[in-house]
């Protein structure tokens, strides 16, 4: 395994950035305390197909209409069975439900659901590694861990109803769960049998290989009700570009004059978020939409990058506020621009998802000067 994937394993834990963006950019969908940004990009290639997306409209179930217990940013705390002293926050859905992951004072993490103030561990199978990623209006969770309490290698989980289900992976030793939608389809990437990193899409029990953008690694961070996936991933040209797959087809959403992309996230409106290496040589958030690539700009700093996107055009993301190595979490609209959502205390904070009621959730450094980080969840 390359020392690229070797970090990405090991990256799995809070910021997707962080004082080293500008070093190491390369895996935009794991975190870890005081370690950075990381992502790859894609191109348009074909890939291997599946059943055509879904065209029904989003799903419209009302969504939780109970009160929220408080606004701005409020501190989810940690597992409090595990003793852990740190928590990220990865989704959120309509309903008020949040996913994320929890320290344990035994080591390791293990994977949360956050629901009316009350944080419960999802469970494992065995191990101490689980990462929870992404969560659906059914509350069926997706994401990452030890799939015997024996073996490190992680692969993609789902868990429903109590139960914890390994999918498996695409011949080689690990697999990793990005998202999920309300049909059950799952997106993430996973090792071959000849050690490329590529796209899965599972569905029904079945793991489908979707490829790569033409070179050996490719990553898939969303997907939403009509089927569609993006992520980042090599070309053909060894230069890793965002990508929107639908129909079959990688489609290379492009750079904003840099030669490195990735998106992150997209909503149900073909409008997809994410970030990508400017012509000068930052890193700066950007919305995709009409085939255009938007500069999102920054709070001051260099750099900064878009983690999702709602159906009312709302992006989160993190930026980089001055000349520090401080990053605050962002809500970016277009009648208003970036604002900064600040922390919980210390002085940096990263946010990772949107629902559609605008409630946004990542994580935050919680005393000034200190790595220890909580998940949060922002509303107004």
């Amino acid at each position: 395994m390359s020392l690229v994937h070797v970090l990405r394993f090991k990256l799995a834990f809070l910021f997707r950035s962080a004082a080293i963006i500008g070093l190491v950019l390369l895996l935009l969908s794991l975190f870890v305390p005081g370690e950075g940004v990381f992502g790859f990009t894609a191109s348009a290639f074909q890939s291997p197909g599946t059943s055509p997306p879904d065209t029904s409209p989003p799903d419209t179930s009302p969504p939780d209409t109970s009160p929220p217990a408080a606004y701005g940013m409020i501190d989810l705390g940690t597992l409090s069975t595990h003793g852990g002293n740190e928590s990220a926050a990865w989704a959120i859905n309509n309903r008020g439900q949040i996913v994320g992951h929890s320290t344990a004072n035994t080591g390791g993490y293990h994977p949360f659901l956050w629901e009316q103030g009350e944080m419960t561990d999802l469970g494992t199978l065995g191990g101490s590694w689980y990462y929870a990623t992404g969560v659906n209006e059914l509350g069926q969770v997706v994401g990452r861990g030890q799939y015997s309490a024996a073996d490190w290698q992680l692969h993609a989980l789902l868990w429903d109803k109590g139960k914890v289900t390994d999918l498996g992976t695409l011949g080689g030793d690990y697999s990793y769960g990005s998202a999920i939608n309300n049909r059950g389809q799952i997106v993430g990437e996973s090792y071959t049998a000849s050690q490329e990193l590529h796209v899965f899409l599972w569905e029904d029990s079945v793991m489908t290989d979707l490829g790569t953008p033409g070179g050996r690694y490719a990553y898939a961070n969303d997907i939403n009700e009509r089927g569609q996936i993006v992520g980042y991933g090599e070309t053909a040209s060894g230069e890793f570009h965002a990508f929107l797959w639908e129909n079959g087809a990688m489609i290379d959403l492009g750079t904003l004059g840099g030669s490195f992309s990735a998106a992150l996230g997209l909503n149900h409106h073909d409008q997809i978020v994410g970030y990508s290496l400017t012509a000068s040589g930052d890193y700066h958030a950007f919305l995709w939409e009409d085939g255009e690539m938007i500069d999102l700009g920054t709070l001051g700093g260099n750099d900064s990058g878009a983690t999702d996107i709602n159906d009312a055009v709302q992006v989160v993301g993190y930026s980089r506020i001055d000349a520090s190595d401080h990053y605050r979490a962002f809500l970016w609209e277009k009648s208003s621009g970036m604002t900064d959502l600040g922390t919980l205390g210390g002085d940096s904070s990263f946010a990772r998802n949107i629902n559609n009621r605008g409630q946004v959730v990542g994580n935050s450094e919680i005393a000034p000067g200190g790595w220890i980080s909580h998940a949060f969840l922002w509303q107004k």
